[in-house]
């Protein structure tokens, strides 16, 4: 399932900010692949840190053709060099391991999750091993779906803002200029940040790369 999003948010942003109208116009609607389920979410991502796109790609493949369904139950049953034999780091395997067996004992209320404001859920992943902020703001908004997340500490949003306003750096009060801007529909312009630090506007250059001063 896609990122789901519609005219609504987009006329909204575009009204926002004249700059960011002419992204959207140009790229047009951006198909998102989401995870609806929150337990293989949380998983999924851990697996994904500090390595590529790819390698998390062949290691959840791996670990979907070992156990089927990426559940708890599962999970907390195996052994960690079970779940390292996949291809991720000792430290992961005890990272999703630990995840697995708090849920399964009740320790770690996933499900509550999804009735928490975005900030109270954000603390309560962050609870967890292995879990950043950047991380679980990516949980809300690839897995939950939340409208209005706009991570601080995603560089390729940074780089967007960048590419698409011209800033050679983006500090903290700059982006909350940004994000006040943007919101509630932050993830949206994420979405539309992320195309243009990705290069879906060729005639868009990083000014953090210019030589000089």
């Amino acid at each position: 399932m896609d990122f789901q999003y519609g005219s609504a948010e987009v006329e909204y942003l575009k009204s926002k900010d004249k700059v960011l109208a002419g992204i959207i116009d140009k790229v047009g609607h951006i198909h998102r692949e989401t995870d609806p389920d929150l337990f293989s979410a949380v998983v999924h991502h851990i697996i994904g840190q500090q390595i590529s796109t790819k390698a998390q790609a062949t290691i959840w493949q791996r670990m979907r053709d070992r156990f089927g369904d990426v559940n708890a139950a599962c999970i907390s049953r195996a052994e960690l060099t079970e779940l390292q034999a996949l291809g991720m780091t000792f430290r992961k395997a005890g990272y999703i391991k630990d995840f697995a067996e708090k849920v399964e004992r009740g320790d770690f209320d996933l499900q509550g999750i999804a009735r928490l404001p975005d900030d109270e859920a954000v603390k309560m992943l962050v609870s967890l091993k292995g879990i950043g902020v950047w991380t679980a703001e990516m949980i809300l908004l690839f897995c939950l779906q939340r409208p209005d997340i706009f991570s601080f500490d995603d560089l390729a949003i940074q780089r967007g803002l960048r590419m698409v306003y011209r800033h050679r750096k983006i500090d903290r009060k700059l982006f909350e200029k940004y994000r006040r801007r943007y919101s509630p529909y932050g993830s949206v312009a994420s979405l539309y940040l992320w195309a243009a630090a990705g290069g879906a506007v060729p005639e868009l250059s990083d000014p953090a790369l210019r030589k000089g001063g």
